[in-house]
């Protein structure tokens, strides 16, 4: 069933380690340089500072092997000097290895890069984007997708660099939904803006979002925080479906990222529930079930997901994207052809091909072969 390089991943990884060290010193104007993303020497460790704080590591620590258990590029028995997920040629080889055709990547700011000076982040992120596209997907444009970052600090910046961003030739965006409020109407004009590109709109989970768990190597927190991070999006996806965004956006995709979809079939019936017991009490309810708007404009995004994937019928074949996770630590590389097999196998084969293939290069526009 995945033989060759048959797999579509919609939710990979490029993290701020493995990113190229002088990505922002290049293609930051004179003045933005010191203050922005750049390597230093600390603690004699090549280290990523930015603003006034240190934001870790560049490429693998000296001297030691602590990552290689928790990345899965270590684990398949890669050498990596911490930079290989950042370098396409390299990437593409993981790829062939692991049998992917096409990959959606995320990149270091999709999971928590704070700039907080609003011209600094603005960017910041419009270098990430250009680099993106002119370096990263350039490599392969039938199989690279690198997102866009779109800043949070104005509804009409993120509709701007969304716009520059679909005139480069992205084909999606990320925007931090953790420090935007989706249900201000004020953020129309970016829900309008990606109508109007028609460039899905990806909300990813993140570290540091929650009051009483973080991840901390070797330590239970790490697992109890692990448990709950795909339960992140639960929130952020009852504004949108409540708050109106997607309903008077009705070309807007919204791609939860990483959400995994086990959780969201009992979500969206209590969505439903709560939709019908309290829509003539409320100073807005959306026209129709929340559920209807998910199954029309949202896309979620699962791994190794046992009980989501026999929930799958019940959302529809045709909302959920399977992904590799790579480099992560949970990642299915090298074996991801072996773990779809096992994991999907007893579904459809169209149900198969629509979430490991088609549903991928339908939305992000890669070719299938």
């Amino acid at each position: 069933m995945t033989t060759g390089n048959s797999l579509y991943s919609c939710d990979d990884h490029l993290d701020l380690r493995a990113v190229p060290p002088d990505l922002w010193e290049r293609r930051l104007a004179a003045a933005d340089v010191e203050r922005g993303p750049r390597v230093v020497e600390h603690e004699g460790q090549r280290t990523w500072v930015c603003e006034d704080r240190v934001l870790g590591g560049s490429g693998n620590p000296r001297g030691s092997s602590a990552l290689k258990s928790l990345n899965a590029i270590g684990r398949a028995g890669i050498d990596d000097d911490g930079y290989r997920a950042g370098t396409a040629a390299l990437r593409l080889q993981d790829m062939d290895r692991d049998g992917l055709r096409a990959s959606v990547v995320y990149g270091p700011l999709s999971l928590g890069l704070p700039i907080r000076e609003p011209g600094l982040q603005q960017a910041c992120y419009a270098a990430w984007n250009d680099w993106a596209v002119e370096q990263f997907n350039a490599a392969d444009r039938d199989r690279l997708c690198a997102l866009a970052f779109l800043p949070s600090t104005s509804p009409d910046a993120a509709a701007a660099e969304l716009r520059r961003c679909a005139d480069l030739g992205h084909r999606g965006a990320i925007v931090d939904v953790f420090e935007i409020d989706a249900g201000d109407r004020a953020w129309d004009p970016l829900w309008t803006a990606a109508e109007e590109t028609g460039l899905p709109i990806s909300i990813h989970i993140k570290d540091g979002t929650s009051s009483g768990l973080s991840y901390r190597v070797g330590k239970w927190q790490s697992a109890a925080f692990a448990t709950v991070l795909p339960l992140q999006l639960d929130e952020h996806l009852a504004i949108f479906l409540f708050g109106g965004a997607l309903a008077r956006h009705p070309g807007l995709t919204l791609v939860l990222a990483e959400s995994g979809v086990g959780w969201l079939p009992y979500f969206l019936a209590r969505a439903d529930m709560e939709w019908r017991e309290l829509r003539d009490k409320l100073d807005y309810a959306p026209a129709v079930p929340p559920s209807e708007l998910f199954r029309a404009q949202v896309m979620a995004t699962f791994e190794e997901d046992a009980l989501g994937t026999d929930l799958i019928p019940l959302l529809g074949s045709d909302r959920c994207m399977w992904a590799s996770d790579y480099p992560h630590t949970d990642s299915t590389f090298p074996e991801s052809r072996r773990v779809v097999a096992e994991t999907l196998g007893a579904l459809p084969a169209d149900d198969v091909r629509k979430l490991t293939v088609t549903n991928c290069a339908d939305l992000y526009g890669f070719p299938v072969v």
